[in-house]
């Protein structure tokens, strides 16, 4: 027998060792696996293995015991099965690592356990994570601290009159912070710029404009400003909404509705944004309400409409058309604007990917990756047909399923 040959490696090993038999039943036991589990040799000897075994794993024990015998072989104990925990003599469960081992003698199966308390790795682990935990903490402390640096420099900009090569210097030293934390950063810095300095260009131009005769021009910059600080309220509407999608603060609420109405009232409320010559071409067959989110809905055509509008050039109609029926709704959204390639339609949902024909047109990259985070929410799906140059076409689609307004 193995504890024979080597009776004083079996005794003063640092691991717990078991031999036992076929059956389960313990025929040597190291004197480390005596303290490991509390029992004497005398208590552990002749007894089966599942008196290591917690209770409610004894039954998934023997089987595994069982196929092991039929096929033996050198391997770790609960390979992908998660964590493994073996029980003392009073009771009390303790992380373990166990390998198994076999070999044969005079025809008949031996198996040998070689087990070491993991305790202190798991506490270990549990530490690391702890560290790491605080390591985000301060990450995130850093990022507000970015934060505040980057709205102190808004409130104080239209106090400056630096170069346009001083302004690029202090906004690269803002984006040089932005990069310790993400690619949000980033992307929020790019965005700011333009609307920060047609803000700080107007503002300057107004202390100019100090006669009655000169209202007009006052009046055309003190728009342009509106229009962008209009335009910042919408990027971060946007990084808003992303936050609260991935922390799942956003939830459906359905509700019956007539989405005739809505649709007209969009309609009505994005005529600002349309560009000279542009109009929006509205057909509508929904005859009956619909049972869906009224709000989501909202911002989803909303966003879709934008983009159609975007980018189109100028006297390009759009065509909204909707349908709704016993089975479903439908709304569909075709432009004759730039277009996408198959290329950049392979990146369509991602966070902040921009077309390499829409670089030079303002955007966040996060409206299409919305939608789809809402229509994920209603269980609805979308269609996208795009080509270069020759528009696109976006459908939405909700199916019904035990409908109220049926």
């Amino acid at each position: 027998m193995i504890t024979n040959l080597f009776p004083a490696v079996f005794a003063n090993a640092t691991i717990g060792i078991i031999l036992s038999d076929s059956h389960g039943r313990m025929i040597s036991v190291s004197q480390f696996a005596q303290k490991l589990f509390g029992y004497t040799e005398a208590e552990m000897v002749g007894q089966t293995i599942e008196m290591l075994v917690p209770e409610t794993l004894i039954n998934l024990h023997k089987n595994l015991r069982k196929s092991f015998n039929d096929h033996p072989e050198v391997r770790p104990m609960g390979h992908g099965r998660g964590d493994l925990y073996a029980k003392r003599k009073d009771g009390s469960l303790f992380p373990a690592e166990i390998s198994l081992s076999y070999f044969h003698q005079d025809q008949v199966l031996y198996i040998v356990a070689y087990i070491i308390d993991k305790t202190y790795k798991v506490e270990a682990e549990r530490a690391l994570i702890e560290q790491k935990n605080r390591i985000e903490q301060l990450n995130a402390e850093l990022e507000q601290k970015v934060a505040d640096r980057t709205n102190a420099l808004m409130v104080t900009l239209h106090q400056l009159e630096l170069s346009k090569d001083e302004l690029s210097k202090a906004l690269a030293t803002e984006r040089e912070l932005g990069e310790l934390k993400s690619r949000f950063v980033s992307m929020a810095s790019h965005e700011f710029r333009t609307p920060l300095s047609a803000i700080l260009t107007s503002a300057d131009l107004l202390n100019k404009y100090t006669t009655t005769e000169q209202q007009e021009k006052r009046n055309r910059h003190i728009q342009r400003i509106k229009a962008s600080v209009n335009h910042l309220n919408d990027i971060l509407e946007e990084f808003l909404s992303v936050g609260k999608l991935e922390e799942g603060k956003i939830e459906a609420s359905y509700s019956l509705f007539d989405l005739s109405d809505l649709v007209t009232s969009i309609v009505a409320d994005i005529q600002g944004m349309l560009k000279p010559g542009q109009a929006i071409q509205l057909e509508q067959d929904c005859p009956g309400k619909v049972w869906l989110d009224k709000s989501l809905i909202r911002k989803i055509v909303v966003n879709l409409l934008s983009n159609a509008i975007k980018y189109s050039d100028e006297n390009k109609p759009i065509r909204l058309t909707t349908w709704c029926r016993d089975e479903g709704v439908r709304i569909s959204i075709q432009d004759q604007g730039i277009g996408m390639s198959e290329d950049d339609q392979k990146h369509l949902f991602e966070r902040f990917y921009r077309a390499k024909n829409a670089t030079a047109i303002q955007g966040t990259g996060l409206g299409l990756h919305i939608v789809a985070q809402y229509l994920a929410l209603l269980n609805g799906t979308i269609d996208f047909r795009s080509q270069l140059n020759q528009g696109t076409t976006v459908t939405i689609s909700f199916r019904y399923e035990n409908n109220p307004a049926h």
